[in-house]
């Protein structure tokens, strides 16, 4: 049984719309743009290193983690300036909140990656 024509096309377009969101950003976000590069440089890294296939999940998930915190962050920061274009103190805290989540992905992802790279790069 196969789901309707329209439905695949809304799926298709879907992703589309993911994409076209996470490129937007990109475009527009300095912090963003770093955690660009700072994943280029891992993953040179993880092919210099030959990371075990463990050792590649843990860094995917961390950048993973980190990614999707930033893209929330940004989509929370523009949804505040629209409903809240005045300063407001519950504006701001939405937006501190949103932050520090970020920052405690990134923290995450520095810890994941000093385990996992530490061992390699400091070979005593």
């Amino acid at each position: 049984m196969r789901p309707p024509d329209k439905l695949w096309r809304r799926r298709v377009a879907s992703f589309g719309h993911a994409f076209r969101g996470v490129w937007a950003a990109l475009r527009s976000e300095v912090h963003l743009q770093f955690h660009a590069l700072a994943t280029v440089v891992v993953i040179g890294l993880g092919f210099y290193y030959a990371l075990t296939r463990l050792e590649w999940a843990l860094v995917t998930l961390a950048i993973a983690g980190v990614w999707a915190a930033e893209l929330v962050n940004t989509a929370i920061e523009a949804l505040t300036d629209l409903t809240s274009p005045d300063y407001h103190p519950l504006a701001g805290k939405a937006k501190d909140v949103a932050a520090g989540a970020v920052l405690i992905a990134a923290l995450g992802a520095v810890i994941v990656g000093s385990l996992v790279f530490g061992p390699k790069i400091f070979k005593f």
